[in-house]
């Protein structure tokens, strides 16, 4: 019986996403019988602007079963309780995509529809006041949550952090746990001319690297996905027409705080992200309204301490392969998509395609159903993520720029504009199959940009106006207890990470 086993696994590419891949793997392939070798080149670098997180991150250094407090002393991390949003709605306004959730559900029945109740009443605070970790991130506090009966889905959070320093973290594990590093690059590609699958790389030294199954890791060069197997890119420029980042890290000049900024401008948007020892800022553009000079100037003159290096272009495109996995080739990381970085989804996308690759994982037979299905699933969780991120663009009341009016002018996908209907008339938001994005975010967004419902669900009227009052009175008391009994961010760091 012939041995169907894949024995030697190509990773082409470091980076964040290629060290992850590699790590993952040599944790859940560990046997005498699996080889896995990464093949990188200090001359080609790597991007390396993803230092914000969503919080899955959490489970896959679970998964790895490393430490959280030495994975965020080794990478200068912080930690990132959500993402403030300022002047996208409309200059002056501001508000908070959370982590954990708005309140708690009251009987089945999702805590927001009570707040629409009130609202209309004019008797709510601000919904943002029902979030525990806006109230902590607001504040600079980050510690447990330990008030008795307390509902611990509020409490959720993420990483900011270096993500040169992450790939080095990552690189040592893989390695001591049997990963290969090949310093070299790739100048030619094999196929079988029979079958189509790939079946070799040839090096800049002359080695020839045999493999059975490859992982495009290679960034946007797409390598073996586009180059070698042709796979076609998605573009969804239309929908998402910025197309160039600028970015430049910046000394600190306060506390580090537990949240991400995204600033709107008049070509674009501004990120800042506070780690240990520095901010790593960013200006996300349209090219075709402001030269890269131009954007660079902007992002330098809204930096809050001084620059630390030279401003780094980065030119990109929004979308996706058309597919990931073809033959005995996947791609991962930016060789698979780039939705841009404006929810810090980018790392996150990496650590599900290694979820479903763990999951219909090949043997040499490379089912087509198995690869189908793969495909399926990560072409669902890009367009979901691709909807929630149209979702900030279309929703402006912004008039100081083309850029702007475009995005509102814009027609968008179907499935982003029948959520948007639905929460339009009573507030109703779902959460679809693997939806990454939690009803809270699709509920913070949808009111931060402006979308005010209409109505409400009838069922929230069963409760009385004052019992109503009652149990949102003490949300917001057991909100409140617990982040007075929270350390600053800075102390907690400072405590953990010595």
């Amino acid at each position: 019986m012939t041995d169907s086993r894949i024995r030697d696994i190509i990773i082409v590419g470091g980076g964040t996403a290629g060290w992850m891949v590699a790590a993952a793997l040599s944790r859940f392939l560990r046997n005498d019988y699996t080889k896995i070798r990464l093949i990188e080149s200090e001359e080609i670098g790597t991007v390396g602007v993803g230092e914000a997180t969503i919080p899955p991150i959490r489970s896959f250094l679970a998964m790895l079963r490393i430490d959280e407090s030495d994975f965020i002393r080794r990478t200068q991390g912080t930690y990132k309780l959500g993402i403030e949003f300022v002047d996208w709605a409309r200059p002056g306004h501001r508000y908070m995509h959370p982590f954990g959730q708005f309140g708690a559900d009251i009987e089945g029945v999702p805590f927001h529809q009570y707040w629409l109740r009130q609202a209309a009443l004019g008797k709510a605070p601000p919904i943002d006041e029902f979030s525990l970790t806006t109230v902590a991130a607001r504040e600079g506090r980050f510690g447990a949550v330990s008030g008795r009966g307390f509902p611990q889905n509020h409490w959720a959070y993420a990483y900011q952090f270096d993500a040169s320093l992450v790939a080095a973290y990552l690189r040592e594990y893989a390695e001591r746990t049997g990963v290969v590093r090949t310093e070299g690059r790739v100048v030619d590609v094999a196929l079988n001319p029979e079958s189509g699958h790939l079946e070799s790389l040839l090096l800049k030294s002359g080695e020839r690297v045999d493999g059975d199954f490859f992982i495009d890791c290679s960034g946007f060069s797409a390598l073996l996905i586009e180059k070698t197997m042709q796979v076609k890119f998605q573009d969804w420029s239309q929908w998402l027409p910025c197309d160039r980042a600028v970015a430049v890290p910046s000394q600190n000049v306060a506390p580090p705080k537990p949240f991400t900024r995204s600033t709107a401008l008049p070509a674009g948007w501004q990120w800042r992200i506070p780690l240990q020892y520095r901010t790593g800022n960013g200006y996300v553009y349209a090219s075709q309204t402001i030269s890269d000079d131009q954007a660079a100037a902007t992002l330098l003159a809204n930096l809050e301490g001084e620059a630390l290096a030279e401003p780094r272009v980065i030119p990109f495109r929004t979308g996706r392969r058309k597919t990931f996995w073809t033959k005995n080739c996947l791609a991962m990381g930016l060789a698979a998509g780039f939705l841009e970085p404006l929810e810090s989804t980018a790392i996150h996308l990496v650590q599900q395609g290694i979820a479903r690759l763990l999951a219909l994982f090949p043997d040499k037979n490379f089912s087509a159903i198995e690869i189908g299905e793969y495909n399926r699933q990560m072409s669902a969780t890009y367009e979901q993520i691709r909807d929630f991120l149209i979702l900030h663009y279309k929703l402006n009341e912004r008039d100081d720029s083309g850029l702007w009016r475009y995005c509102r002018d814009m027609a968008i996908p179907e499935s982003l504009q029948h959520k948007m209907d639905l929460f339009a008339g009573k507030g109703r938001c779902f959460r679809y199959e693997d939806d990454l994005f939690s009803v809270t975010s699709w509920v913070a967004v949808m009111l931060g940009q402006g979308i005010q419902p209409t109505g409400y669900d009838e069922v929230v009227n069963s409760m009385s106006e004052q019992e109503l009052d009652d149990v949102l009175n003490r949300m917001l008391e057991g909100i409140r207890a617990n982040v007075r009994k929270m350390p600053s961010q800075l102390d907690f760091l400072n405590f953990r990470t010595p």
